[in-house]
């Protein structure tokens, strides 16, 4: 269950992420809205996450979730540039967040 609040904390941050994107600085208010209903939720299920796990494994799984996940909206569908190399770079990190849970590193 706890993973489950990481994957989903994760999912989140990629919302907060794009939502300061669409904020222009914090001066749309809705986007600025979104900015913070995602950021508390994403923190807030981090947090009750990390009152069972360690908090490297959980942490890093959270940012390679997020940092994967934002890379991957942005473009798709803000316009931002697809490279082989974009791509290539997502997918380590998506591998580093696997292998480290097969590792045993994340139990």
């Amino acid at each position: 269950m706890a993973w489950l609040l990481v994957v989903v904390a994760g999912l989140l941050e990629t919302g907060f992420a794009v939502g300061l994107k669409l904020s222009h600085g914090f001066t749309r208010l809705w986007p600025t809205v979104s900015f913070c209903v995602f950021a508390l939720g994403s923190f807030g299920l981090l947090t009750l996450a990390l009152r069972k796990l360690e908090v490297g494994p959980a942490y890093a799984v959270w940012t390679g979730i997020g940092a994967a996940g934002t890379a991957i909206y942005g473009m798709a569908f803000l316009g931002e540039t697809v490279s082989t190399l974009k791509l290539v770079s997502i997918s380590l990190v998506i591998a580093g967040v696997i292998g480290l849970q097969l590792s045993g590193a994340a139990h």
